[in-house]
């Protein structure tokens, strides 16, 4: 399994999810390149039910995008609520 997501997927995450030109970093862009991720372990390990390192990589990711998210939404709600309805998680 490769490591991490394609180049042309990460820069197309990027140019969709960024502030600004330049914006590479930011909090939204983060998470939705978390996002992506998370989906394809998730897709991963429901065919591989015993590959737990993969489970525990995939653990960490989602308690590292819930940080990203925890921090934009007492920054900026209004950034924060934006990027969960576009990639559609939490209820």
């Amino acid at each position: 399994m490769a490591e991490g997501l394609a180049k042309d997927v990460k820069q197309e995450l990027i140019t969709d999810y960024r502030i600004h030109e330049s914006d590479t970093g930011s909090p939204e862009v983060q998470v939705a390149v978390l996002s992506k991720r998370i989906a394809d372990l998730t897709k991963h390990v429901q065919t591989h039910k015993k590959d737990f390192h993969t489970r525990l990589g995939l653990t960490k990711l989602v308690a590292r995008r819930r940080r990203l998210l925890n921090y934009l939404k007492r920054e900026d709600f209004d950034r924060y609520k934006s990027i969960i309805e576009r990639l559609g998680i939490r209820r």
